[in-house]
């Protein structure tokens, strides 16, 4: 087990295997030493997280769909890495949707479930730019959708 699934597994977290796109695109691209990973949606046990920010989803349930996405991003970055997710040398960037009504404002409070979570499994490789934005919907209206880009060797 890599350190950082034992980290994970410290958390109570088991990377599930990488989703599979819902169209015709790829799950990830590799380009010299950086993977960048497609969004990723919420989804918990086989389920879509889903719900409207700020209409019936509050920013705190909004942070957990949030880090349900940065589990999938890291379950596609450990496929990159040929399962060796010791191979990861640092988050870059994270992009985050959230599925928010045109009043709701908390969007970084909720992509903060996603950078806390990597900052908390992956310690000082966690730290990371990113973006917050609102979305009017997102696909199955699922509450949050996460890109990212990743440094492996």
């Amino acid at each position: 087990m890599s350190a950082y699934e034992s980290r994970l597994a410290e958390l109570g977290v088991t990377l599930p295997d990488a989703p599979a796109p819902a169209a015709n695109y790829v799950p990830y691209v590799q380009v010299g030493d950086l993977v960048h990973v497609s969004g990723q949606i919420s989804m918990a046990d086989g389920e879509f997280i889903t719900g409207k920010l700020g209409e019936n989803m509050d920013a705190e349930a909004g942070a957990e769909a949030a880090r349900a996405c940065a589990i999938s991003l890291l379950a596609q970055v450990k496929a990159a890495c040929g399962g060796d997710l010791d191979r990861l040398v640092r988050v870059v960037k994270l992009v985050g949707f959230v599925n928010s009504t045109a009043d709701f404002g908390d969007q970084p409070k909720v992509i903060n479930g996603a950078s806390d979570f990597m900052v908390e499994a992956l310690g000082d490789a966690g730290r990371h730019a990113r973006s917050a934005v609102s979305a009017a919907s997102l696909p199955f209206g699922v509450a949050v959708e996460i890109e990212g880009i990743f440094q492996i060797k």
